[in-house]
C-alpha cells in the first residue's frame, strides 16, 4: 500500500482524532493557565495558610508523574463517588499538571518587576488589587511568556496521554490504526508529522506573536 492510499483510507480517521486533541490541548491550556496564575499568587501571600495550599499543589503535581495522576484521576477517584467522563479526566489530569510548572514561572516573574515599580504603585495610593491588576500583572505577563511557550508545547505533548484511558485523540487513532494495519511507520509517522505541525508551525508562532504584541503595547520594542 503507497502512502497516499493509506492516507486515503485512514485520513478522516487522523482528523477526527486531531481534532479531539485539539480540544484536549485548548481545555487543558486554559485550565492551566488560570491555575498557575492563582497558585502562582497563592504562593507570593503573606497568609501561611493561602501559601501552604499554593505550596501542597506544586510540589504535589510537579512531583509526581502525570501518567500516574491521570489513571488516579480515572480510575481512583471514582473509588470515592467522584467520576468524571474520560474526556474531561483527560484535560483536567494535563491542565492540573502544567498549571503546577506555570505557578513557578507566574511567582517568578512577578518577583522580577523592579522594585521601584512596586514603589511607585505604593506613592500612588493603589489598592493591592490594582497595583497587582495595572501595574505589577501586566510587566510579569511580558516576561513569563518566552517560557510559557516551552509550557505550553510540552502541554501539547502531554495530551497524548490521554489515549490510555481511551480519549479517542490523534494518539489513540495512531494506535488503533496500526493495530490493524501494522503499517507502523505510517501510522505512527503521520501522527508524528501532525503534532510537529501543531507545535512548530501553529503554537510558537502564535506565541512569539503574542509576546511581540505585548512587548509592543508596554513600551518595549
Amino acid at each position: 500500500m503507497s502512502y497516499l492510499d493509506f492516507l486515503a483510507e485512514h485520513g478522516g480517521r487522523y482528523i477526527d482524532g486531531t481534532l479531539i486533541t485539539a480540544a484536549q490541548f485548548l481545555l487543558a491550556a486554559v485550565l492551566a493557565i488560570l491555575l498557575a496564575l492563582a497558585a502562582g499568587l497563592m504562593k507570593l501571600s503573606s497568609n501561611r495558610f493561602v501559601k501552604g495550599v499554593a505550596v501542597t499543589y506544586i510540589e504535589f503535581f510537579r512531583g509526581t508523574s502525570l501518567l500516574v495522576q491521570l489513571f488516579w484521576l480515572f480510575f481512583v477517584l471514582p473509588l470515592f463517588g467522584i467520576t468524571f467522563d474520560k474526556f474531561t479526566t483527560g484535560f483536567i489530569a494535563v491542565g492540573l499538571n502544567l498549571g503546577a510548572y506555570g505557578a513557578e514561572l507566574v511567582r517568578g516573574a512577578i518577583q522580577s518587576v523592579p522594585k521601584g515599580q512596586w514603589e511607585a504603585s505604593y506613592a500612588l495610593s493603589m489598592s493591592p488589587a490594582t497595583q497587582m491588576r495595572r501595574i505589577i500583572l501586566p510587566q510579569a505577563f511580558v516576561a513569563m511568556l518566552p517560557p510559557w511557550g516551552n509550557l505550553i508545547i510540552e502541554l501539547l505533548k502531554g495530551t497524548a496521554l490521554v489515549s490510555l484511558i481511551a480519549v479517542s485523540d490523534l494518539m489513540f487513532e495512531a494506535r488503533q490504526i496500526n493495530g490493524s494495519t501494522y503499517l507502523s511507520a505510517q501510522a505512527f509517522g503521520t501522527a508524528l508529522v501532525i503534532y510537529y505541525v501543531f507545535a512548530r508551525l501553529l503554537v510558537t508562532p502564535f506565541m512569539r506573536w503574542l509576546e511581540r504584541t505585548m512587548r509592543r503595547r508596554m513600551g518595549r520594542a
